[in-house]
């Protein structure tokens, strides 16, 4: 595969950037209604910058923690605690009667969102990287670090 381009490196980081910022606000909005789930919220949203500051590089590590990092909490959401379908659903009774009863499970569901956009976003430029054979293992590498990392903080941060 060829090089990405300025514009399509320059699109690529945009829609790295919007899953981001769309996961951010998740974890923000997630932390203000449940005030005992911030000090994990804050050390996950570390993850994130650093996925943006090396997305930014054009580094592999980068895409490697932004795609593992989206399919492990959204596969976590979705066939483990269902919270993405709750969420769904918590949506779907917001537009129905107005009210919101759960905003930390809306939450879930806009995490989600921005996770999927991540995923094609770090699949794109990956893709589209030059040809260099250690991209793959740098990739890799970016992926176990952010479980590595993800682990350590929800064994110290989680909520009791």
């Amino acid at each position: 595969m060829s090089p990405m381009t300025t514009r399509e490196s320059a699109l690529t980081f945009t829609w790295i950037w919007i899953g981001v910022a769309l996961f951010l606000t998740a974890l923000a909005g997630s932390a203000f209604v449940t005030p005992g789930l911030r000090p994990l919220h804050l050390l996950q949203a570390l993850i994130y910058i650093a996925i943006i500051v090396l997305s930014r590089r054009n580094s592999p590590w980068g895409y490697g923690a932004g795609l593992t990092i989206a399919m492990f909490w959204n596969a976590f959401s979705l066939f483990v605690t269902h919270l993405m379908q709750a969420g769904l659903e918590e949506l779907w009774s917001l537009l129905r009667t107005g009210q919101l009863k759960r905003p930390d499970t809306l939450m879930v569901l806009v995490g989600g969102i921005g996770h999927f956009i991540l995923i094609a976003a770090c699949l794109a430029a990956i893709c589209h990287r030059d040809a260099d054979n250690r991209r793959w293992w740098k990739f890799a590498g970016g992926g176990v670090l952010v479980l590595a990392y993800f682990a350590l903080i929800v064994a110290v941060a989680r909520p009791r």
